[in-house]
């Protein structure tokens, strides 16, 4: 693996559990790091001053006037921004115009810019611990990519690159629906067949709304899409998970979401990708039944039902 010349200035956006990760990975590669949130003291424009990389970690409803306040601060030329946000924003999105992923959101804002996402199976507690983790780097540049591949690889963060950005990007916003419906079967204990059954389907799910949104379908079998979703359907350090197994243990959705650290993304997804499906006619029956769920339109055992009763038919994506 070839070795970046210089030391890397990266500034991370958003001082959550993600934000933070990153910037532990970047300062173990030798890089100066510069980290800020909304309560930072250091005024925005001093933060991203001279970055060479600029890393967007902050959750999917802080994205948009993040955005705004940046865009008129002075930016080098050359910098790099990378979204690692995994949600879809509300804002946005008709029965004639796609919802914007967070990537559109930066690209839209600094047009000239090389726009990267980093998305993959990363659990931030086990990263933090030193635990080995892959991920992904997606962009239209992939001079831009290869850069931020090198600045966060090691021996324990393997980073790949995809010119997929859409597919990469959608793997990791639409599995965090997936994984509030495995929480719910397994907090209702229904067994391992009936988890892989609901894993397997949802892949077919993400991949059919990935193809209607013009991605390629074997990027999701890779580590953002499919790799994502086997850690987040399989592990209680998933912040959507435990708003699944939460509802399962009886638990109102309000009652959950305040007991946990961060942000759980699946929930303002599924209702904007149920908004989508339902004006473009794509069939997504699992974000259908977590839509009702999260709505307190019905039980929990009354959504595994309604997929188990469901008509009769060949599989297919």
């Amino acid at each position: 693996m070839s070795v970046l010349s210089k030391s890397l200035n990266i500034t991370i956006l958003g001082s959550g559990a993600w934000g933070t990760t990153l910037a532990t990975l970047a300062l173990q590669g030798g890089h100066s790091v510069r980290l800020w949130s909304r309560q930072s003291p250091q005024p925005l424009p001093e933060i991203v001053e001279g970055a060479d990389v600029v890393i967007s970690a902050v959750s999917m409803k802080g994205v948009r006037s993040v955005v705004e306040r940046m865009q008129p601060l002075p930016l080098s030329s050359n910098t790099i921004l990378v979204s690692a946000t995994k949600g879809l924003d509300s804002q946005s999105g008709s029965e004639t115009q796609l919802p914007l992923l967070p990537s559109q959101l930066w690209q839209n804002a600094f047009p000239t810019h090389p726009v990267v996402v980093l998305s993959g199976p990363n659990l931030a507690e086990e990263i933090q611990q030193g635990l080995p983790a892959a991920t992904v780097v997606a962009s239209n540049h992939l001079a831009a990519a290869e850069v931020v591949q090198e600045a966060f690889s090691s021996p324990r963060f393997r980073v790949y690159t995809n010119p997929d950005l859409l597919g990469v990007e959608l793997g990791g916003i639409l599995k965090n629906v997936i994984a509030i419906a495995v929480g719910t079967c397994d907090g209702l204990q229904l067994g391992t067949n009936a988890k892989a059954a609901l894993v397997t389907r949802g892949l077919a799910e993400i991949i059919r709304v990935g193809l209607y949104w013009g991605a390629k379908p074997e990027t999701f079998y890779g580590l953002s899409g499919l790799g994502d979703l086997l850690a987040t359907c399989n592990s209680a350090l998933s912040r959507n998970y435990r708003v699944g197994f939460g509802l399962a243990q009886g638990h109102s959705l309000t009652d959950v979401l305040a007991h946990l650290q961060g942000t759980a993304e699946g929930v303002n997804t599924t209702q904007v990708l149920v908004r989508l499906a339902s004006q473009q006619k794509i069939s997504v029956p699992i974000s259908q039944q977590v839509h009702y769920l999260l709505n307190g339109e019905i039980s929990p055992q009354a959504a595994v039902d309604a997929l188990m009763l469901r008509d009769y038919k060949p599989e297919t994506i």
